[in-house]
């Protein structure tokens, strides 16, 4: 028998319960050496009304699953009024979505989500989005057997077959790629990407982390309108982007992200973060006692991160497809040979992005993962 328990957001108890379901399914029902533990303080904070600006647009209700008593499941489902005013569709989300391989307690969480969303007179659903597409979206659809992308999402093999069996549908698959500094730069690559840059006047610099504010304010103007007619993508308001670049100015190497500008104008950027996973897995989940020191030791004092992951990259409208993307792309190898790190991964990007995609396999980059996003009508 499933018994589903509404969690307030409010009832920090039922939150920490909340998360805690990942180490139900990661450490007992499917134990994988290769999922990473999510720190407790920084799903707590994103999961604070009072503290992520997303709950200022979005509305949103979570639940535990249980089973003779035990916490086995968890699903949030999202309301967000940005992306029903951006795409004028009616569609909410599902995500934060865990469950062991039962399809009677997988079902039990997707009722309840869906039975919410339609309550709210939506017409579709997508997911799974933690809790939107500007986070963790997509459920892992191969390569299982591999550790997963700084800040992406990792799933056992199981995942796709419950959701596609409650009728779920593919909506669009996001790949991850990688790219290794042992492999050099292709020469024509490198020397198309040096002539574009001289002959159409770009420039490409590190960002100033001592003026982290104001840079970030060039990028939201950028990821905006570079982002605006990709599929999922929902527009972040200056709070929200500010929010989520304190986080990410913790785990990016000042020689890792690049501004490129025209004429002293900035056009794009690329922001590529420290792979943490490693240490995160030491840390299981607690940086208190002594989790805050190992995390410095191993990043500052002992530096172990060797590999990265490209996590963003934008190009304003207006100045793509004039090999911009190569120039960043080429610029973010070399900086990474340099610090001496292995490679890193690409992406998500989109499956039919053919510009990036085939930008990235220019480069020698290597397809390695795949995730969806699954869709439904209600």
């Amino acid at each position: 028998m499933v018994e589903l328990l509404s969690v307030s957001l409010d009832d920090r108890k039922l939150v920490d319960r909340f998360i805690r379901v990942q180490w139900y399914i990661h450490r007992e029902h499917h134990p994988s050496p290769h999922w990473v533990p999510p720190l407790m303080m920084d799903r707590r904070d994103y999961l604070n009304t009072n503290k992520n600006p997303f709950f200022e647009h979005a509305e949103c209700a979570f639940w535990i699953a249980q089973k003779d008593g035990k916490d086995v499941g968890r699903i949030a489902a999202v309301h967000d009024e940005d992306w029903e005013r951006f795409h004028g569709e009616k569609a909410g989300y599902f995500g934060m979505f865990d469950a062991p391989d039962d399809p009677q307690v997988a079902h039990a969480l997707l009722d309840a989500a869906t039975t919410w969303l339609r309550g709210r007179g939506l017409e579709s659903v997508l997911g799974p989005f933690d809790l939107s597409t500007n986070y963790m979206a997509g459920a892992l659809i191969d390569a299982f057997d591999t550790e997963p992308g700084m800040n992406m999402p990792y799933n056992p093999p199981y995942y796709p077959t419950l959701l596609e069996g409650y009728g779920l549908t593919k909506a669009k698959d996001l790949f991850q790629w990688y790219l290794s500094t042992s492999t050099p730069i292709p020469e024509k690559v490198a020397r198309i990407a040096d002539k574009i840059q001289q002959r159409n006047r770009v420039t490409v610099r590190t960002m100033d982390l001592k003026r982290w504010d104001d840079e970030v304010a060039r990028v939201l103007d950028i990821y905006n309108d570079a982002w605006e007619k990709n599929w999922g993508f929902v527009p972040v308001s200056e709070k929200e982007f500010r929010h989520i670049a304190t986080d990410l100015k913790m785990v990016v190497n000042e020689n890792l992200a690049l501004m490129a500008e025209v004429d002293g104008e900035p056009v794009a950027f690329v922001i590529t973060i420290m792979n943490l996973n490693p240490i995160l897995k030491k840390v299981d989940g607690k940086l208190f006692p002594f989790g805050l020191f190992r995390l410095l030791w191993d990043m500052k004092v002992r530096p172990k991160v060797n590999d990265c992951r490209l996590i963003v990259l934008g190009i304003k409208d207006g100045y793509r497809r004039r090999g911009i993307d190569s120039i960043l792309f080429v610029e973010t190898h070399r900086a990474a040979s340099r610090l001496g790190w292995k490679g890193g991964e690409i992406g998500w990007t989109l499956e039919d992005n053919d510009m990036v995609n085939r930008a990235i396999e220019s480069m020698a980059g290597t397809h390695t993962k795949t995730y969806r996003v699954y869709g439904a009508q209600l």
